[in-house]
């Protein structure tokens, strides 16, 4: 079943979906195998931590790894950079945000702060955790996508066009191909 928060925030956001029940699967690639489809359209939630402060949700497609550099590349020489994170550098908003690091967030730090899901299964909706979203383009060029639900047996199907409308997200270049 859909977590309440989850689908509250659909519901919310006039976000269509469709409901995908699979067997449990701990990986993007296992999704897309158990789910026969080809793993461009399944997605992986990645939590980050720039300069082990500010945090954020990249997506990036199964089939690819993320590109950390060209990531932190993108949002230090954005114009919006400021609006993605909520307090701007040194709580002053609109002051030009500039990391020196990004990180895969700590386990500790996602329990604390994405509640009501099974760690390893975050869905890709921002804003509601507060944090920006970066999708990649490959994604975005999708008709559809399968994204995580919560849980490791449920997933959602639905446009990317849904997650680019929400607060706080971006588009990019900044996955690579798997090696």
């Amino acid at each position: 079943m859909l977590p309440k928060t989850i689908q509250n925030f659909l519901e919310k956001n006039k976000i269509k979906y469709e409901l995908a029940k699979h067997k449990k699967v701990f990986t993007a690639l296992d999704k897309a195998a158990t789910l026969r489809v080809k793993p461009a359209t399944v997605e992986k939630t990645v939590v980050l931590a720039f300069d082990a402060k500010e945090h954020a949700l990249a997506l990036v497609p199964a089939n690819k790894n993320l590109d950390k550099k060209k990531l932190l590349k993108i949002i230090n020489n954005s114009p919006n950079s400021p609006s993605y994170f909520k307090r701007g550098v040194g709580g002053v908003k609109n002051k030009r945000v500039r990391f020196s690091r990004a990180d895969f967030a700590k386990e500790q730090w996602v329990k604390a702060n994405i509640k009501g899901i099974k760690i390893g299964t975050t869905p890709p909706f921002g804003p509601l955790y507060n944090l920006p979203l970066f999708l990649d383009n490959s994604l975005a060029k999708q008709t559809k996508i399968i994204v995580n639900g919560g849980d490791y047996t449920l997933s959602l199907k639905l446009a990317p066009t849904s997650l680019i409308k929400l607060e706080n997200t971006a588009k990019g270049n900044f996955s690579q191909a798997k090696k």
